[in-house]
């Protein structure tokens, strides 16, 4: 019931670890599933994702009841549904710097007049095998909102961007907000404390708090803001990193 339980155990702050998928590959859902990771992301922003990968991928991720979130390309009603009725147990909006943003995005992806579509016929909805009042009541407990702050105004919008209703968690983008400040790294002060403000304004809402990190010591740094939902790197990453790491040791071969 991974799937099924995934917003509560979002909402009740329990640390959750996943990662952006850059590469579409459904069959890295099924590795990555095998794995302890919570969850993955498909980054339909920045990485080659058209709308077959990502009903692939989420296809097999409700195969193998592992959630797949869906960061859309932008906030727009169109990427928004698609991603949703794919499958995707939730979706990750970039560059949410308003409460009017926040309050569009949130309509969008849920039910309801002026809001997202309905169909009882797709993925999501178990190619109409569920009934109505089920499918809107699953998506109530099921589906996941993440509103990115990534921006000045964002960070200055941030209480009432978490205030709105539909919006389940406040994700910070460490490296947008650094170069929105003016900064080419991501160890300004002005991003601690953005981190501090955005971690106040997600507790006092009582929505999850979420970040990008670069490994799981930067994780554990942060949460002391009050994160406790980490996407972890990439796969781009993992591979480079493991391969280097044996790539050396047989260099080092005989060197000692």
């Amino acid at each position: 019931m991974q799937i099924a339980s995934f917003r509560q155990r979002l909402l009740s702050r329990v640390p959750l670890a996943g990662t952006f998928l850059k590469t579409p590959a459904l069959q890295l859902i099924e590795v990555l599933a095998q794995s302890d990771l919570d969850f993955v992301c498909l980054d339909a922003e920045h990485a080659p994702f058209d709308r077959s990968a990502i009903d692939a991928c989420c296809a097999m991720g409700r195969a193998l009841d592992f959630p797949v979130l869906v960061r859309v390309g932008d906030g727009s009603a169109r990427e928004i549904l698609q991603a949703l009725d794919c499958g995707a147990v939730g979706i990750v909006v970039p560059h949410v710097d308003s409460a009017a943003k926040a309050a569009e995005v949130a309509r969008s992806a849920r039910f309801g007049r002026g809001g997202r579509g309905f169909a009882g016929s797709t993925r999501w909805a178990g190619y109409a095998t569920q009934s109505m009042p089920d499918l809107l009541a699953r998506s109530q407990v099921e589906t996941v909102v993440m509103a990115q702050i990534e921006e000045p105004e964002g960070v200055d919008a941030c209480e009432a961007i978490a205030a709105t209703d539909g919006i389940d968690a406040l994700f910070v983008g460490p490296a947008d907000l650094s170069v929105g400040y003016g900064h080419d790294s991501q160890a300004s002060d002005d991003l601690l404390r953005a981190l501090e403000r955005v971690g106040k304004a997600a507790e006092t809402a009582g929505k999850a708090y979420v970040s990008w990190v670069a490994n799981a010591q930067k994780a554990q740094e942060w949460s002391q803001y009050g994160m406790s939902c980490f996407f972890i790197s990439s796969e781009h990453a993992w591979m480079r990193a493991g391969a280097t790491a044996e790539a050396r040791g047989v260099h080092d071969i005989g060197k000692t």
